[in-house]
């Protein structure tokens, strides 16, 4: 018998997927070991289902439907979203029914009450199938926990089942024009007008903006305080409310499918509830929150660079040239090994991050070294991938193109790598 170091047992979606509670087994005297799973390294692709010591045949069976489900119901729209500049609402309520949103949030809070793994299974399976247009991860992984951790239970109950049925779309607002990122200094600001507040300032570059339906809005609340950190808070506002507008999309160079817009807040008055926790500890907030948000990044970095790997080596062992096959290349037979060697170097530490956070033990040093470090690497595997595929990776009908493309966005989002590697530095100088 396996012994589980956390409760036992699988919770059951509305759809036909099994999301495993938990991630660790330790196996008692006498005991058969589980089966033997290979690290990627090992494996025929660096994308097999049934590798990598962190998961279970629980997730193994899970991964198997929600790669069927971006199959199915992603990959032969995805290139009518580019042209729309958004995805479908069908596709949200598709991902909802079928349990893959909010899987992270506890159930009793409305969401499935999956573990962290499941959720890393459905941001690595979408940079598989090379579709970067649907939201999720940022709506599941980034938005829902802001309001199940610090919402009041009406606003879990109003917002959080919603969410995790594909039905409200979240989007999280807090880079501005022109801001100082570095120390997060928004001049969005909200004002107390008797028990209401009002709103004032506008927001850029976010994602699910267009497609929102609620938004948590980052604003200073006292511009008496003696630093940023103590006079921010944070703020549910629905889309619809007076004095709410959305920009336009933003037209990018990558993620085409993406919704990324502009907002514009002029006199929006929220009653007290609009308010997430307490007034004036947004900033406290949000670095309890960007670890994940940075390992989410980087689990996404690195499963696109496994995605790209292998597109590259099916097209190397089919394009001809000099009347043999470009993998017969020795030149290109050792540009593969660096790359794959990259890439599994990469997995093997993304892997500990995902570890270290399913046991709440990933700190922010660590989180901000998986976010640049796998940001990098995705676009130097993204360089050489291309490459590999002379002028026909230049076309945006190869998925190299794409990826291509996509990857650029990942050092500059979530916090570009600079400010990573300034936070990491902090950490090493410390004298505390």
């Amino acid at each position: 018998m396996v012994k589980n170091s956390k409760q036992k047992g699988l919770i059951r979606s509305k759809g036909v997927n099994l999301i495993p509670r938990m991630q660790h087994v330790e196996i008692q005297h006498g005991e058969t070991a589980a089966p033997f799973r290979p690290e990627t390294s090992m494996a025929k692709t660096l994308m097999d289902i049934g590798t990598r010591r962190i998961f279970l045949e629980e997730h193994d069976l899970f991964r198997q439907n929600v790669r069927r489900f971006f199959q199915e119901e992603v990959v032969p729209y995805h290139a009518q979203w580019e042209k729309a500049g958004e995805v479908s609402r069908e596709v949200w309520k598709k991902a909802g029914e079928h349990g893959l949103l909010g899987i992270y949030t506890p159930e009793e809070h409305g969401g499935i009450g999956g573990d962290l793994l499941s959720a890393a299974i459905v941001w690595e399976e979408q940079m598989y199938c090379n579709c970067s247009g649907p939201g999720f991860s940022l709506h599941s992984e980034i938005v829902m926990p802001y309001i199940s951790h610090y919402g009041s239970k009406a606003q879990i109950e109003d917002y959080i089942p919603q969410m995790t049925a594909g039905k409200c779309i979240g989007a999280i607002a807090m880079t501005e024009p022109g801001a100082d990122t570095k120390t997060l200094t928004p001049r969005t600001f909200a004002k107390k007008d008797g028990t209401d507040w009002i709103l004032n300032g506008s927001k850029v570059f976010i994602t699910n903006g267009w497609m929102s339906d609620v938004v948590i809005v980052v604003a200073v609340t006292n511009r008496e305080a003696k630093t940023a950190a103590h006079g921010i808070s944070l703020f549910l506002v629905d889309s619809g409310t007076k004095g709410f507008q959305k920009g336009r999309k933003l037209e990018k160079l990558g993620l085409k499918a993406q919704d990324t817009a502009e907002l514009f807040f002029e006199d929006v008055r929220l009653p007290a509830e609009a308010l997430l926790g307490q007034a004036n500890m947004g900033f406290y907030y949000l670095m309890n929150e960007l670890p994940q948000e940075r390992l989410l990044i980087s689990v996404m970095a690195l499963a696109s660079c496994e995605f790209m790997f292998e597109e590259t080596r099916n097209y190397v062992m089919q394009r001809k040239a000099f009347g043999k096959t470009i993998a017969d290349l020795q030149v290109v037979q050792h540009k593969l090994a660096e790359l794959k060697t990259e890439v599994c170097v990469g997995r093997a530490f993304i892997d500990s991050c995902l570890q270290l956070h399913s046991e709440k033990k990933l700190d922010s040093s660590t989180a901000s070294m998986a976010k640049y470090w796998a940001t990098d690497l995705q676009n130097s595997v993204a360089t050489q991938c291309l490459q590999l595929h002379g002028g026909w990776g230049y076309m945006w009908e190869y998925p190299i193109a794409k990826a291509f493309a996509d990857s650029r966005v990942q050092p500059i989002y979530g916090g570009t790598n600079e400010i990573m590697k300034e936070l990491i530095s902090r950490n090493i100088v410390s004298k505390k």
